[in-house]
């Protein structure tokens, strides 16, 4: 079996596209939350607070005519693959694209052609749709716009998962280098803001209320947090067989070592503390390595009620309160299908860098939560990790587990 390395990542987030500036937004504890006047218009929504990505825009080298397929969340998604290659120093031109994959998911398409098809069922009118609406909405449209811009002909694996998309798709594409079904895969995750993705959550007083002070929340784990903030983004990683990297030079920053993903089988809205616990125990599987090996967990951290309490139990069971965990949501809100990409990706530049920045709002740890070893604050901590967890859950009771490792030749 082969060995899966990370050689490169990128992405596009509501605390800027470059590490240097999400850093110093988290060493400054500042968080991307805001208050949204555009949302006015929907009369009974609660939670009025997201983490949009401002003044994005397509970039000019992007033809017209592949933009005519491509909605927000598809945008968004390539431009942050764009970054990860470049990082990699990867250009795909000058190999087989059939040994290329992707593994790309978001919880949705984008909104507007949806809408649009609301309008026509609605008043019977087709005006707003077009060739390349149900394109834009598709849940695949994220992996396929990728494909179809580098012209990839290797496997195409696209997971419509909610808030695992991008943690499944970098456990997928680890599983098909691993077991030698291609040599290259570009992984990830992306969403894009919307009224109705907030409605989603707000429906199930799920969403935070605190409208009047975004600095303030969302608050993962904390007594006081009354529920989640949406965000948007994207995030990508290039993965290659060890082989592949080290024959064409490349830099490797992390191998990817395990991988575990369970279902609930429960219950559609409401996680299970033990199905959360048998995937974090299948990543340690793969890994073969023993819980105590693992140096920190990037935490899912919803900043909700029940989600927050089942993770730390399920947490809890594995580590105890020894290992330390900190939740990147509450600098960037929920991002759904797109944060298990931009949280890998941000585990690893933080792996690094030997400084893990801290769970934001996190003044007094919710008694009802098992203990574990918070980070907390904007100073964060300094730490050599060589081996660290990133976890995600999802509505459907999806539960997905991934470990990184330094690399070691």
């Amino acid at each position: 079996m082969n060995r899966v390395v990370v050689t490169g990542f990128g992405g596009v987030t509501a605390l800027g596209n470059r590490w240097e500036d999400i850093e110093a937004a988290l060493l400054a504890g500042k968080n991307a939350v805001r208050k949204m006047p555009e949302w006015d218009y929907f009369e009974l929504l609660n939670g009025r607070l997201a983490c949009p990505v401002e003044d994005f825009a397509p970039p000019p080298h992007w033809p017209r005519k592949q933009l005519r397929s491509m909605g927000r969340v598809a945008q968004l998604s390539l431009r942050a693959t764009e970054f990860a290659l470049a990082h990699a120093a990867f250009d795909v031109s000058a190999y087989d694209r059939g040994q290329i994959g992707v593994a790309y998911g978001s919880s949705s398409g984008s909104i507007a052609p949806i809408h649009a098809f609301g309008v026509m069922v609605d008043t019977g009118s087709m005006a707003g749709v077009t060739s390349t609406s149900y394109i834009q909405m598709m849940p695949h449209t994220t992996a396929v716009n990728i494909g179809v811009h580098f012209g990839l002909q290797g496997r195409i694996i696209p997971t419509s998962s909610a808030c695992t998309s991008g943690s499944q798709a970098i456990g997928y594409a680890y599983e098909a280098i691993r077991f030698g079904r291609t040599q290259i895969m570009l992984a990830g995750g992306a969403e894009e803001l919307s009224g109705p993705g907030s409605a989603v959550f707000d429906t199930l007083y799920a969403t935070s209320t605190r409208n009047e002070e975004p600095e303030l929340t969302p608050r993962p784990f904390d007594a006081a947090r009354d529920g989640l903030v949406i965000g948007e983004g994207a995030a990508t990683l290039v993965l290659e067989s060890l082989e592949h990297a080290q024959a064409r030079g490349a830099t490797i920053f992390a191998e990817i070592v395990g991988f575990g993903c369970t279902s609930d089988g429960n219950h559609v809205t409401q996680p299970t503390a033990e199905t959360m616990a048998r995937a974090m125990e299948l990543a340690l599987a793969d890994a073969g390595l023993r819980p105590d090996a693992i140096d920190y967990i990037s935490a899912h951290g919803t900043a909700t009620d029940r989600g927050d309490i089942a993770e730390s139990e399920a947490t809890n069971r594995i580590f105890g309160s020894e290992v330390p965990i900190s939740a990147m949501k509450s600098y960037l809100g929920h991002t759904l299908g797109a944060c298990g990409a931009i949280e890998a990706w941000w585990a690893i530049e933080m792996m690094q860098r030997n400084w893990f920045a801290g769970t934001l709002n996190l003044d007094v740890p919710d008694a009802a939560c098992a203990s574990l070893d918070h980070i907390a604050g904007a100073q964060g901590r300094m730490l050599e990790a060589q081996c660290i967890m990133s976890n995600n859950f999802a509505f459907g009771g999806i539960n997905t587990s991934l470990i990184f490792q330094r690399f070691a030749a």
